[in-house]
Protein backbone atom coordinates (compact mmCIF):
# COMPACT_ATOMS: atom_id res chain seq x y z
CA UNK A 1 0.00 0.00 0.00
CA UNK A 2 2.55 2.19 0.93
CA UNK A 3 4.36 1.81 -2.42
CA UNK A 4 1.26 2.45 -4.08
CA UNK A 5 0.53 5.88 -2.33
CA UNK A 6 3.90 6.43 -3.63
CA UNK A 7 3.63 5.51 -6.86
CA UNK A 8 0.70 7.32 -7.32
CA UNK A 9 2.30 10.74 -6.39
CA UNK A 10 4.66 10.22 -8.28
CA UNK A 11 2.55 9.70 -10.69
CA UNK A 12 0.71 12.59 -9.89
CA UNK A 13 3.78 14.98 -9.86
CA UNK A 14 4.65 14.04 -13.29
CA UNK A 15 1.35 14.40 -15.08
CA UNK A 16 1.73 17.71 -12.95
CA UNK A 17 5.23 18.65 -14.19
CA UNK A 18 3.92 17.32 -18.05
CA UNK A 19 1.39 19.69 -17.81
CA UNK A 20 3.61 22.55 -17.18
CA UNK A 21 5.96 21.60 -19.65
CA UNK A 22 3.69 21.34 -21.95
CA UNK A 23 1.57 24.50 -21.33
CA UNK A 24 5.19 26.25 -21.29
CA UNK A 25 6.45 24.94 -24.03
CA UNK A 26 2.85 26.39 -26.20
CA UNK A 27 4.74 29.58 -25.40
CA UNK A 28 8.73 28.93 -26.18
CA UNK A 29 10.52 31.30 -28.85
CA UNK A 30 13.58 30.25 -30.10
CA UNK A 31 16.00 32.93 -31.80
CA UNK A 32 19.08 31.29 -34.05
CA UNK A 33 21.72 32.91 -36.16
CA UNK A 34 20.69 32.48 -39.90
CA UNK A 35 22.67 30.28 -41.61
CA UNK A 36 20.82 29.80 -44.81
CA UNK A 37 19.27 31.73 -47.31
CA UNK A 38 15.90 31.09 -46.89
CA UNK A 39 16.37 32.06 -43.27
CA UNK A 40 17.41 35.15 -44.23
CA UNK A 41 14.96 35.42 -46.69
CA UNK A 42 11.82 34.94 -43.85
CA UNK A 43 13.89 37.49 -41.46
CA UNK A 44 14.44 39.72 -44.47
CA UNK A 45 9.99 39.75 -45.08
CA UNK A 46 9.66 40.33 -41.03
CA UNK A 47 11.94 43.10 -41.45
CA UNK A 48 10.35 44.80 -44.86
CA UNK A 49 6.85 43.79 -43.02
CA UNK A 50 7.44 45.96 -39.81
CA UNK A 51 9.84 48.50 -40.72
CA UNK A 52 8.73 49.29 -44.61
CA UNK A 53 4.61 48.50 -44.38
CA UNK A 54 4.23 49.34 -40.56
CA UNK A 55 6.26 52.10 -39.80
CA UNK A 56 6.56 53.78 -43.13
CA UNK A 57 10.43 53.62 -43.88
CA UNK A 58 11.53 53.50 -47.03
CA UNK A 59 12.67 50.22 -49.08
CA UNK A 60 15.87 51.60 -50.00
CA UNK A 61 16.87 52.96 -46.91
CA UNK A 62 15.71 49.10 -44.74
CA UNK A 63 18.54 47.45 -46.84
CA UNK A 64 22.18 48.17 -47.21
CA UNK A 65 24.94 47.12 -48.03
CA UNK A 66 25.51 45.22 -44.58
CA UNK A 67 22.67 43.03 -44.89
CA UNK A 68 24.71 41.07 -47.72
CA UNK A 69 28.11 41.38 -46.44
CA UNK A 70 29.35 42.12 -42.82
CA UNK A 71 26.21 41.57 -40.80
CA UNK A 72 25.18 38.58 -38.42
CA UNK A 73 21.45 37.91 -38.90
CA UNK A 74 19.08 36.06 -36.51
CA UNK A 75 15.12 35.03 -36.80
CA UNK A 76 12.94 33.82 -34.38
CA UNK A 77 10.38 31.46 -34.47
CA UNK A 78 7.18 30.91 -32.75
CA UNK A 79 6.50 27.26 -30.89
CA UNK A 80 5.31 25.95 -34.06
CA UNK A 81 8.10 27.07 -36.17
CA UNK A 82 6.91 30.27 -37.44
CA UNK A 83 9.20 33.11 -38.09
CA UNK A 84 8.31 36.18 -36.11
CA UNK A 85 11.02 38.18 -35.82
CA UNK A 86 14.55 39.45 -37.33
CA UNK A 87 17.84 40.74 -36.04
CA UNK A 88 21.44 41.69 -36.89
CA UNK A 89 24.45 42.68 -35.59
CA UNK A 90 27.67 44.31 -36.94
CA UNK A 91 31.23 45.64 -36.53
CA UNK A 92 31.50 49.04 -36.87
CA UNK A 93 34.35 51.41 -35.69
CA UNK A 94 32.43 52.17 -32.69
CA UNK A 95 32.02 48.70 -31.20
CA UNK A 96 29.54 46.53 -32.33
CA UNK A 97 25.94 47.74 -33.78
CA UNK A 98 23.10 46.01 -32.89
CA UNK A 99 20.46 46.93 -35.08
CA UNK A 100 17.42 45.83 -37.28
CA UNK A 101 14.93 44.05 -34.47
CA UNK A 102 11.67 44.03 -35.68
CA UNK A 103 8.51 41.32 -34.32
CA UNK A 104 5.77 40.88 -36.14
CA UNK A 105 2.70 42.51 -34.92
CA UNK A 106 0.70 38.95 -33.90
CA UNK A 107 4.13 38.08 -31.62
CA UNK A 108 4.62 41.47 -29.63
CA UNK A 109 4.71 41.05 -25.72
CA UNK A 110 5.33 37.67 -26.15
CA UNK A 111 8.76 37.58 -25.07
CA UNK A 112 10.33 37.59 -29.04
CA UNK A 113 12.11 40.48 -28.74
CA UNK A 114 14.01 39.39 -25.43
CA UNK A 115 14.65 36.22 -27.20
CA UNK A 116 16.51 37.88 -29.82
CA UNK A 117 18.04 40.48 -27.57
CA UNK A 118 19.67 37.83 -25.40
CA UNK A 119 20.74 35.58 -28.28
CA UNK A 120 22.84 38.63 -30.23
CA UNK A 121 23.97 39.74 -27.25
CA UNK A 122 25.57 36.27 -26.51
CA UNK A 123 27.01 35.79 -29.99
CA UNK A 124 27.79 39.84 -29.93
CA UNK A 125 29.97 39.30 -26.82
CA UNK A 126 31.75 36.46 -27.58
CA UNK A 127 33.01 37.61 -31.11
CA UNK A 128 33.73 41.13 -29.53
CA UNK A 129 34.65 40.08 -25.92
CA UNK A 130 36.15 43.98 -25.79
CA UNK A 131 33.54 46.03 -27.61
CA UNK A 132 31.29 48.91 -26.49
CA UNK A 133 27.62 46.94 -27.83
CA UNK A 134 25.22 49.66 -29.03
CA UNK A 135 22.22 50.53 -30.30
CA UNK A 136 19.88 53.03 -31.90
CA UNK A 137 16.46 52.50 -30.08
CA UNK A 138 13.23 54.04 -31.08
CA UNK A 139 11.45 56.00 -28.63
CA UNK A 140 8.36 53.38 -28.14
CA UNK A 141 11.08 50.56 -27.34
CA UNK A 142 13.25 52.46 -24.84
CA UNK A 143 11.57 50.82 -21.80
CA UNK A 144 12.53 47.53 -23.51
CA UNK A 145 16.25 47.85 -24.19
CA UNK A 146 16.43 49.47 -20.50
CA UNK A 147 14.92 46.58 -19.08
CA UNK A 148 17.98 44.67 -20.49
CA UNK A 149 20.78 46.64 -19.83
CA UNK A 150 21.20 49.37 -21.86
CA UNK A 151 21.45 52.86 -21.24
CA UNK A 152 20.54 56.37 -23.37
CA UNK A 153 23.25 58.49 -24.08
CA UNK A 154 23.20 61.35 -25.96
CA UNK A 155 20.70 63.72 -28.15
CA UNK A 156 17.67 62.22 -29.49
CA UNK A 157 17.65 62.27 -33.17
CA UNK A 158 15.92 60.76 -36.41
CA UNK A 159 16.19 58.32 -38.71
CA UNK A 160 14.03 57.78 -41.80
CA UNK A 161 10.93 60.19 -40.18
CA UNK A 162 11.65 57.98 -36.54
CA UNK A 163 12.96 59.53 -33.18
CA UNK A 164 15.49 57.33 -31.59
CA UNK A 165 17.96 57.68 -28.64
CA UNK A 166 21.76 56.22 -29.00
CA UNK A 167 21.88 52.92 -26.02
CA UNK A 168 24.65 51.43 -24.87
CA UNK A 169 24.84 47.90 -22.80
CA UNK A 170 26.04 47.98 -20.08
CA UNK A 171 25.58 44.71 -19.02
CA UNK A 172 23.26 44.64 -16.33
CA UNK A 173 19.79 44.58 -17.04
CA UNK A 174 16.99 46.48 -14.31
CA UNK A 175 14.51 43.71 -14.28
Amino acid sequence: MYLRLRSSSAQTAICSHQRKQLKTATHVITAERVTDLRDLDDAFTIRETVFVHEQGVPLNDEYDEHDRTDATHYLARSADGTPCGAARWRPTEKGVKLERFAVLADYRNQQVGAALLHRVLEDARAAYPEATLYLHAQLRAIPFYERHGFEKVGEQFTECDIEHYKMIWRGTPTA
